[in-house]
């Protein structure tokens, strides 16, 4: 049972919480949650030899594209980041989002014949790879924030690259998927000579190895000179990446395949710092990225249903799952209006996080029935400072796809997230580059992301292609404050349902007094109802998705209420809750049973 201090003073200490399979990880010096034990370790080690937060989330990171690249993420990918640093007052977002190459434009498309940019299976994936971020996302964070040097935060890398990892579970269910295994075949040769065994899904427990992956990390390892300082060996390493032998051999690959992004495409990208976003909930302030992200979802969620009392309604409950579900089908309605790359349209993000603009939406919301389709998209724009344009013009959005459930979703996300007990705060969620849909290169050892499907080709939309542009990402993570304190980080990986996920989780925390360990544990649902953000953008109206520990008879409920309700193994899967409480400086965090995550502390 949580106790009062756990709770942060929270408005209720009076609910039944439900047991968990593991336990909250505590400690007072760090603790670290990651989609694998190995790159929890790696992170971990460095916490152990004296590094702080962002040294051990950079480690991890780095880690993880070798633990995890068929479940995850590649090291040729992308990733969004919060994070807090007492010492400079920081509370920044980190876009390392890659962006979409000089040559990709509306008209590039259409002259391919395509009107919704293609990937996945057969030889489409090169028209939507997108240029590699994560890496200087990692480089930047070590740089402004880190102690350690790129040769000591790569150590446990190289380690599991060249001596091997073994094989696990979740990572073999994905290798060996029909698409997966398909990709292979389209792209031949040398991925299935690392990955498979004589052409047959390995074993548990044999061994992984990655020369290619291991001699890029070694080479941002050794960029710089022996006698070079800290700084100049990072600056040494984002060279070789982006400019250097490294870039020139990225490059080559892309161009071996058809694919437009080239030499200047990597030289010109740099991962930005911005200004959060947020939004007030019952006392908290939750921050996270702008409009280029899925972000914004939870924040106008949340305005709605500062509405309703949920807590009343009971954890998990029709009625409870009816709200939320139809507080976030608005939401999604307007991403799909209005949500883009602020660097390049006008998005009247004060307005769709207003207040008055979520009393309005929330009228919308009837308690005893359900939208059978995606509701329209509403007018944010009497509530924003912003200047509606021709960028802004929201128009409808394209249906498509055959009703599946979740199709077309995100197979590889990761998610770290790391504090410390200078009061450092970070997480990350990265991903990009699965093999189901990429293609993967031996010489670099990693697939490209392929995240360019994101865009529509749609002129005047917000989120239509464009060079240097940045997809509406699904990507998201969160910093949660409490009387200007930052208390908490949560992420959940899970394409369109990261949003929803980090929504039911936030609210299982501040509603519900749930543990770090409770709140990812608590089974969860997602609406399907809106386009899909992935190729080929299914679209399944009315439906809702549910896992299987959710009861039979709540399910009974929703459809009687209008939803088209179908089970599904997860939704979202990764989750972490990582927290500190202001008073003791105690630190806490759970981690997701869904896949092979771990958590650690000391």
């Amino acid at each position: 049972m949580t106790s009062q201090r756990e709770t942060l003073e929270l408005e209720q200490n009076d609910v039944a919480l439900p047991d968990t399979g593991r336990p909250v990880i505590r400690a007072n010096r760090g603790v670290i949650s990651s989609g694998h034990y190995l790159t929890s370790m790696a992170g971990m080690r460095i916490l152990l030899s004296g590094g702080n937060a962002f040294d051990a989330l950079v480690a991890a990171g780095f880690a993880a594209a070798v633990v995890e690249p068929i479940a995850s993420y590649s090291l040729a990918a992308e990733g969004v980041f919060m994070l807090y640093h007492p010492a400079s007052g920081d509370l920044l977002s980190l876009s390392a989002q890659g962006v979409a190459p000089a040559k990709a434009t509306v008209e590039y498309y259409k002259s391919q014949g395509v009107d919704r940019i293609p990937t996945g299976p057969g030889m489409q994936a090169p028209l939507s790879f997108t240029v590699p971020g994560v890496v200087d996302g990692f480089l930047t964070l070590l740089e402004k924030y880190g102690t350690k040097s790129i040769e000591e935060v790569l150590v446990s890398a190289i380690e599991y690259a060249e001596q091997g990892i073994p094989h696990y579970e979740y990572m073999l269910a994905r290798l060996g998927w029909p698409a997966t295994m398909e990709q292979f075949r389209n792209y031949p040769p040398g991925g299935s000579e690392i990955f498979f065994d004589n052409q047959q899904v390995p074993l548990p427990g044999s061994l992984l190895v990655q020369p290619g992956l291991a001699d890029v990390l070694k080479g941002l390892a050794n960029a710089g000179s022996k006698d070079c300082s800290r700084l100049e060996g990072i600056q040494a390493a984002r060279h070789a990446f982006y400019q250097g032998g490294i870039a020139n051999t990225i490059a080559e690959c892309v161009q071996s395949v058809g694919g437009i992004m080239d030499l200047d495409d990597l030289a010109n990208y740099r991962a930005q710092f911005e200004t959060p976003v947020k939004a007030t909930f019952r006392g908290y302030e939750i921050l996270g990225h702008d409009s280029w992200t899925q972000g914004p979802v939870l924040m106008q969620a949340l305005n709605m249903l500062d509405r309703f009392d949920l807590q009343a309604m009971g954890h998990n409950s029709p009625a409870y799952i009816h709200t939320v579900t139809e507080a976030l089908n608005l939401a999604f309605a307007d991403r799909e209006a209005y949500y883009g790359d602020p660097a390049f349209s006008t998005v009247p993000i004060d307005g769709l996080l207003s207040p008055e603009y979520a009393a309005q939406r929330s009228q919308e919301i009837d308690l005893n029935r359900a939208t059978t389709s995606m509701p329209p998209a509403g007018d944010p724009w009497p509530y924003s400072k912003q200047v509606k344009g021709q960028s802004e013009t929201a128009s409808e959005p394209v249906l498509s796809g055959e009703a599946a459930a979740g199709g077309g979703g995100e197979d590889g996300t990761t998610h770290v997230s790391v504090l410390d007990r200078e009061g450092n705060m970070v997480c990350g969620t990265i991903s990009g580059g699965a093999f189901a849909k990429s293609v993967f290169f031996p010489q670099i050892g990693c697939a490209l992301s392929t995240r360019i499907e994101m865009f529509n080709c749609e002129p005047g939309h917000p989120n239509v292609v464009e060079p240097g542009k940045r997809p509406r990402t699904t990507l998201i993570n969160y910093i949660v404050t409490k009387d200007g304190s930052p208390v908490m980080t949560i992420g959940c990986p899970g394409g369109d349902d990261q949003a929803q996920a980090n929504l039911q989780i936030l609210l299982n925390v501040v509603v519900f007094g749930m543990d770090p360990q409770q709140a990812v544990e608590a089974p969860r649902f997602a609406s399907q109802n809106f386009p899909n953000s992935f190729y080929p953008h299914v679209y399944n109206p009315g439906l809702l998705t549910l896992e299987d520990a959710i009861p039979l008879a709540t399910a009974q409920a929703l459809h009687a209420m209008g939803h088209n309700v179908q089970r599904t193994v997860n939704c979202g899967m990764g989750a972490t809750v990582s927290r500190r409480d202001p008073e003791t400086g105690a630190l806490s965090t759970g981690a997701d049973p869904r896949r092979a995550c771990y958590a650690m502390g000391w």
